[in-house]
């Protein structure tokens, strides 16, 4: 009940209503709620409005601000507020500046009492660097260089081009000079280019076409990742924000190319820790919900739906840990598949290219420690066969050809660089074709016309940005597009290469390490190792990445290492990283490390460590670990603190709190309690004895503002002095050119002033 009360509280959409004597209640009126030792801050932002009044709700430990009430009265001195939704009512006398009251939700009640406060930003406002104190930092890198911190994360001018399904239009994001991005179309046959879509306070997240005229964008407001999707003509016209429900989370999940007037979507509007698949009409906004959970069932992780937009398989957690499949047979969903989790058997697609209706694609590591892709029938509960595997790489990718009845075109996987394996005649010729246009730059197919005449194809490799290129078959032509970011000149960029190596306890480590463009056997350069985030399941990948080519530009070589619990490499090597993070997954961190100084890369004097999330907790563990063996650290929106951090996940992943809890620890286990003691960098800040520069997003709904604030305060009571950048118009990391210059501009002074 403690975390249902909490959840719901935290991003629930409310709607509130009409009263009297609203003077007197106007203004922002604050609380603590105490459930069972956990305490979470609400604050009722209420106003005027022709009907009476009207409030908002904020939750600041969620980075929840603005979410609309459902009703609100004031008779005499009493105070009432309710929410059908989360079957919550407030009531309380109204004193002065004060409400003295109850809180009840599903028959709990709870004392609050609220005090009529000044509305402030996330987090303590005290503790941020100001704009002279970063600019100063940013100042301590000098010297010439060919290229700025701009060249390297400027917007590219366009990008994210897609092609529409008949060919006609290419759409793609594209640079004002002010760094917002516009949505663009341009006609493929004229190159007439026009503006569909001006991007106002909050970012396009990303955009896709519906169908041929029209297409679906996404929104949040200030990256609290609340996405709502917008639909718009093609002619600019129709424009409607199609799921209009503040606080809720929407996603798209299957579009139908044999219904060109919906999508399937998914959305926590009615539990806000469970999504609900609903059918969407992208021209009115009509919502039909296509499946219910109900009270007390599985949380449902995943649905799958076939080309028709049937529902036809779910996936749910069950005790809290484990994976299980369940098929539609004869009407009812039945159980095909339980495992635990890290072990692996996942519906890629249905086969529409055979007369039997439970054919299916399915990814599976469960007869061995690798991901292959089979062939599989779900009723029969029975593999017809393996399909493609790899001894070493787990493998993944499939693609079929609508236009010749499903055929598969190739598979594809990432190894040290990603492989992509062609499979149909038809392919095998497209890309034969792309190998003598391309020679050995990776290239891939990354969309094509509903007819398959054209092909959209892009272009990358360590060095290259990215270059796209339109392939029209029957032309047999290929015709450039664009290249990003074209200044960055692939002979002035550093190469990344793939290393291996043995851990500590003898597992197999993969990563890589850009050196600098100049650099001579020999040298021993200042490095930067970068841990990645998630952690379970992603990794780190061969190909262009901004940040080890900015470091290298300046001298510095950056590290990247697959940690155990990385994706990837096998459910072993997964699994071998469940309950390690900050410990295991750690050592092969410093392990990578150790590798690059006795290979000759770097100078041990000065090894910096920084990244992002998960990322961000490495380096605060690191430097609280083996404070010994880094010089400097930055810290990108990185948890602190694992107790404050387990207390304040988005309630969207409240029906992961078990699997969080196998991958990281568990504070309802005692001795996993104490790991997690152990293992929190804020509880041991006395440990870091080099300095660290600190980033966050103000309304960050995952890793919330206080593991920033809390290490800041911590360390700057001990009279440590810790430059904080914390901007308020972002979430987890930042979306805006403007503040992700600002951010790599202070991390190059900071650099600058601790390794050279």
């Amino acid at each position: 009940m403690v975390t249902l009360i909490k959840y719901s509280i935290a991003i629930t959409l409310l709607l509130l209503a009409g009263s009297v004597n609203a003077q007197e209640l106007k203004g922002s009126y604050s609380g603590t709620l105490d459930v069972q030792g956990m305490q979470m801050e609400l604050i009722y932002n209420i106003s005027t409005s022709e009907d009476g009044l009207k409030a908002t709700l904020d939750v600041p430990a969620q980075g929840a601000t603005g979410i609309e009430l459902d009703s609100v009265i004031l008779q005499d001195d009493q105070v009432t507020i309710t929410s059908a939704k989360m079957k919550m009512t407030y009531t309380g006398s109204l004193s002065g500046d004060s409400i003295e009251g109850t809180y009840e939700q599903m028959g709990q009640k709870y004392p609050l009492t609220l005090k009529k406060t000044v509305k402030t930003k996330p987090g303590n406002t005290a503790l941020p660097s100001t704009d002279a104190a970063l600019e100063k930092l940013a100042a301590m890198e000098s010297g010439s260089y060919k290229y700025s911190v701009e060249d390297y994360f400027k917007t590219p001018d366009a990008y994210s081009f897609q092609l529409s399904p008949d060919g006609k239009y290419i759409s793609y994001l594209k640079r004002r000079e002010s760094g917002e991005r516009d949505l663009y179309l341009k006609e493929t046959a004229t190159q007439k280019e026009t503006l569909l879509i001006k991007q106002e306070e909050d970012l396009i997240r990303g955009f896709y076409w519906a169908n041929d005229t029209r297409i679906l964008y996404m929104q949040d407001k200030g990256g609290d990742e609340n996405y709502h999707v917008y639909g718009v003509d093609i002619t600019g016209q129709n424009k409607k924000d199609l799921t209009p429900y503040d606080g809720v989370r929407v996603n798209i999940i299957e579009s139908l190319k044999e219904d060109t007037n919906n999508v399937i979507i998914q959305m926590n509007k009615d539990d806000l820790q469970q999504e609900e698949p609903y059918r969407l009409n992208i021209n009115t906004g009509e919502a039909t919900k296509l499946y219910t959970v109900k009270a007390g069932d599985p949380p449902i992780s995943g649905y799958h739906f076939d080309r028709k937009g049937n529902l036809r398989a779910i996936d749910r957690i069950v005790d809290g840990i484990n994976m299980e499949l369940l098929y539609k047979i004869d009407g009812e969903f039945t159980r095909v598949k339980l495992t635990e989790f890290g072990d692996t058997f996942s519906i890629s697609s249905f086969n529409p290219a055979t007369k039997n209706p439970d054919d299916a694609y399915v990814i599976s590591n469960l007869e061995g420690d690798k991901i292959e892709i089979q062939l599989f029938d779900l009723k029969e509960n029975k593999k017809i066969k393996t399909l493609f595997s790899n001894d070493t790489f787990d493998v993944s990718g499939v693609s079929l050809s609508r236009k010749r009845d499903y055929e598969i075109d190739y598979f594809s996987y990432t190894g040290e660089k990603t492989v992509v394996v062609p499979v149909s005649e038809t392919y095998k010729k497209i890309y034969s074709r792309l190998e003598k246009e391309f020679g050995e730059k990776q290239f891939f197919t990354v969309g094509k016309t509903d007819d398959e005449s054209q092909y959209m194809v892009v272009v990358t490799s360590d060095k290259i940005v990215g270059e796209y290129y339109l392939y029209d078959v029957k032309k047999d032509t290929v015709t450039l597009l664009y290249k990003l970011l074209p200044h960055l000149k692939a002979e002035d960029m550093a190469t990344m290469k793939p290393i291996k190596f043995k851990s500590r306890d003898g597992l197999m480590l993969y990563g890589y390490i850009t050196l600098p463009n100049n650099y001579k056997e020999g040298d021993r350069v200042a490095m930067i190792v970068n841990p990645h985030g998630g952690p379970q399941g992603v990794r780190d990948n061969w190909g262009f990445n901004p940040e080890a080519q900015l470091f290298a530009s300046r001298g510095y070589a950056t590290l990247h290492v697959n940690f155990r619990i990385s994706g990837g490499y096998g459910k072993a090597f997964l699994k071998a990283g469940f309950g390690q993070i900050g410990r295991k997954a750690m050592d092969d961190v410093e392990d990578g490390v150790d590798y690059a100084i006795a290979q000759g890369w770097a100078d041990k004097d000065k090894v910096a460590i920084y990244g992002g999330s998960h990322g961000g907790y490495a380096v605060l563990r690191g430097m609280t670990k083996t404070p010994e063996k880094y010089a400097c650290g930055v810290d990108y929106v990185g948890v602190s603190n694992l107790h404050t951090f387990m207390g304040t996940i988005p309630p969207y992943w409240e029906k992961y709190r078990e699997l969080l809890y196998k991958i990281w620890y568990n504070p309802s286990i005692p001795e996993e309690k104490a790991i997690m003691d152990e293992v929190s960098p804020a509880l041991h800040v006395a440990k870091i004895a080099k300095p660290l520069f600190v980033v966050q997003g103000a309304n960050d709904p995952r890793v919330n503002i206080d593991e920033a604030d809390q290490i800041v305060e911590s360390l700057r009571k001990r009279g440590v002095e810790v430059p904080y950048m914390v901007k308020y118009d972002e979430g987890h990391g930042f979306g805006k050119e403007e503040n992700r210059l600002t951010l790599y501009k202070a991390m190059m002074g900071f650099f600058a002033e601790h390794l050279k």
